[in-house]
C-alpha cells in the first residue's frame, strides 16, 4: 500500500517539472524576441498607422474617404499600362517564375546533397548570384556592367534582353506531340527568363539542403533493403519529408517576386501624390496577403510532419 501511494505522489512532480522547463524555455523564447518586438511597436507600427492614415487624406491633409483609391483603379497610367493592368501582368509572372524556381532549386539540393567531389564548391557557385544580387554588391555589379558596355568591353551585354527562343521555334518543336499553344508559351517564356530563375534559387536550394540532410539515413536504408527505387524513395520518403520546406520556401520565393515585379516598378514610376502612391501600396500588400493565403492553404493540405516524440 505504501509503494503505491507513493508512486501516485511521485507523478504530479514529473509533471511541475515538464511544465516549469516548458516556461523557462517559453520565457527565454521572449527574451531573444523582445528586441524586435521593441522595435516593431515602437518603430514600425506608427509608420505603418501613419501610411495606413495617409491614403485617406489628399495633399492639403483633407479627408477625402476613398478617392485616393479611385485614382489608383482608374487615373493612374505608366505609359499605357494601367495599375490593374500592371496587378495582373505581376501575377501571370508570378505563375510561371515561382513553381521554375521550386522545381529547379529541390532538383539542384537533391544533386548537391550526393555525395560527390567539390560539392561545397558547386554549393558555392549556386549561392553567389544571391550575394551579387543584394545591397552594395548589386548596385557596383550594375555600375561596371554599365560601364563595360559604355567602354564597349563587353558587347553581349547589351544583347543580355533578348530572347534565347520564340514561341514559334518552341511551336515547331511540339508540333509533332500536338501541343496546344498555351503550353508552348509558358515553356519559351520558362526558358527566356533561365537566369532570373537560376539567379533566385540561391536561397531556396540552401533550404533544401537543410531540410535533406535531415532526414535520417537510416530511412534510405531500409528502403534499399525492401528493394525499392530511387525513383519510388524519392516520391515516399524524400518529398514528404520535405514538404515543410517546401511551404517555407514558396512563401519565401511569392514574397521575393512581389518585391521585384513589374507592379512595384509600376508604383515607383507612377510619380504620384503621396496619398495615391500609399493607396496603391495597400492594395498590392492586400493582394499579396491574399496570394499568401491561398498558397500556403493549398500547400499545407499535403506537408508531412514528422513526429519526434
Amino acid at each position: 500500500m505504501t509503494t503505491t501511494v507513493n508512486n501516485k505522489a511521485e507523478k504530479p512532480a514529473k509533471k511541475r517539472k515538464t511544465r516549469s522547463l516548458d516556461r523557462i524555455k517559453a520565457r527565454s523564447g521572449w527574451i531573444f524576441v523582445m528586441p524586435f518586438l521593441i522595435g516593431f511597436i515602437g518603430i514600425y507600427l506608427p509608420i505603418v498607422f501613419e501610411s495606413i492614415k495617409s491614403t485617406f487624406y489628399n495633399t492639403k491633409y483633407v479627408f477625402v474617404g476613398w478617392e485616393n483609391y479611385q485614382k489608383a483603379f482608374s487615373e493612374v497610367v505608366v505609359g499605357e499600362e494601367t495599375f490593374v493592368a500592371s496587378i495582373f501582368n505581376g501575377l501571370q509572372q508570378m505563375v510561371i517564375d515561382i513553381p521554375a524556381i521550386l522545381i529547379f532549386s529541390l532538383f539542384m539540393a537533391v544533386i548537391l546533397n550526393q555525395k560527390m567531389a567539390g560539392r561545397a564548391v558547386f554549393r558555392a557557385i549556386f549561392f553567389v548570384p544571391v550575394i551579387l544580387s543584394t545591397g552594395i554588391m548589386a548596385s557596383g555589379f550594375t555600375g561596371n556592367m554599365e560601364g563595360m558596355g559604355e567602354a564597349g568591353l563587353d558587347d553581349g551585354a547589351q544583347n543580355a534582353t533578348e530572347d534565347i527562343v520564340s514561341v514559334m521555334d518552341v511551336q515547331m518543336l511540339f508540333s509533332n506531340l500536338m501541343v496546344g499553344q498555351g503550353l508552348a508559351k509558358y515553356v519559351t517564356q520558362l526558358i527566356n527568363n533561365i537566369f532570373a530563375i537560376v539567379n533566385r534559387s540561391g536561397v531556396q536550394m540552401l533550404i533544401f539542403l537543410a531540410g535533406l540532410q535531415s532526414i535520417s539515413p537510416a530511412i534510405y536504408e531500409s528502403c534499399q533493403i525492401d528493394g525499392a527505387s530511387t525513383w519510388e524513395t524519392f516520391w515516399k520518403i524524400t518529398f514528404p519529408m520535405i514538404s515543410p520546406m517546401i511551404l517555407v520556401n514558396a512563401v519565401y520565393t511569392i514574397i521575393d517576386s512581389f518585391l521585384t515585379n513589374s507592379t512595384m516598378n509600376f508604383i515607383k514610376g507612377a510619380n504620384q501624390q503621396a496619398g495615391v502612391t500609399d493607396a496603391m501600396y495597400w492594395t498590392y500588400f492586400l493582394v499579396v496577403i491574399a496570394i499568401l493565403a491561398v498558397v500556403s492553404g493549398l500547400i499545407s493540405t499535403f506537408v508531412f510532419y514528422q513526429r519526434r516524440d
